[in-house]
């Protein structure tokens, strides 16, 4: 099976109200343990690459890898380009195969945002690509994305409408409490349902998408801390929250942070516990495999997508 776009993923997905899991990549290991987990659970998946893991992965290495993975499995597969940044960036990532790409304008005026936006989403569909943009302002720092809390907005019911209409993208992400990074929330994790309630109300067809999803799993950020490192009072998104956002109109969830625990969780333990070892396999593989558990248990147990490929 080639790569697809996400369109008939994200029509199961309101249909039957399961969310389809998006995660990032960066080398090998990361795209091997996603792939492998959701090869495991028969799931439809998306794996996404920011201008950030592109430029450290470069091009060229990052989409023969991703071939590899489509090749070796029969489950739908899409590459989606994350937090794109400009019409430029995602221009370079439809030309080069990517079959979805994100323009995220939302630090843009409400107007700039549809012209950017729509400026994509007519080049995007003219190579049958389909196109996500963003509306509201998610706080926190990952990768090129930043924004303070004070800076942070929830979507808008009526623009999220009214930029639909206008610009004719296939998805929206929306803003309703989530945030990038390790340090979601500094007291009680909660998400305005409510405003995603309005929000699929006025745009039903439209598949939303959740950004800074991670669940920043304490057992990780424990592990880290054990062997060495330094991540005080970091604070995810519940599992049960991520539940119940696929079971209401989520179509795409989107999971970074996790990964990038998962993998240094498993690497500061290996390390520490042989010091004596300098093969990189004796502790990337227990990395990937970290990463297949997390995927894994996400997909069955949060995203409920288990045997909907």
């Amino acid at each position: 099976m080639p790569l697809v776009t996400t369109t008939e993923m994200f029509k199961k997905s309101m249909k039957e109200k399961f969310a389809i899991g998006a995660f990032n990549v960066n080398n090998m290991e990361i795209i091997q343990g996603i792939v492998d987990a959701a090869k495991k659970e028969n799931s439809p998946v998306i794996l996404q690459a920011s201008s950030g893991a592109i430029k450290y992965a470069r091009f060229g290495y990052l989409l023969k890898m991703v071939e590899a993975a489509v090749e070796e499995t029969n489950i739908p597969i899409a590459l989606h380009l994350d937090h794109g940044a400009d019409f430029e960036t995602c221009k370079q990532c439809i030309d080069a195969g990517f079959t979805s790409v994100m323009i995220d304008g939302s630090k843009y005026s409400f107007e700039e945002n549809i012209a950017l936006t729509k400026k994509v989403v007519e080049y995007a569909h003219s190579k049958d690509v389909v196109v996500e943009a963003e509306l509201g302002k998610l706080a926190g720092i990952e990768d090129d994305v930043n924004v303070s809390d004070k800076d942070a907005a929830y979507t808008d019911p009526d623009q999220a409408a009214e930029f639909v209409e206008k610009t004719r993208c296939d998805s929206l992400a929306i803003a309703i409490g989530t945030s990038h990074g390790a340090y979601k929330f500094k007291g009680e994790a909660q998400l305005r349902f409510d405003i995603l309630a309005k929000i699929k109300e006025k745009i039903p067809n439209t598949p939303i998408v959740l950004h800074g999803a991670s669940s920043v799993i304490p057992e990780l950020v424990d592990t880290c801390n054990k062997y060495g490192g330094n991540i005080p009072g970091a604070k995810g998104v519940p599992n049960e929250i991520l539940k119940e956002a696929s079971m209401s109109g989520v179509s795409k969830i989107n999971v970074d942070t996790d990964l990038r625990l998962a993998m240094t969780a498993e690497i500061r333990k290996a390390l520490a516990e042989s010091p004596e070892a300098f093969d990189p396999r004796k502790y990337l593989t227990p990395a990937r495999d970290k990463i297949t558990e997390i995927v894994e248990y996400k997909i069955k147990n949060v995203f409920c997508s288990s045997n909907k490929a």
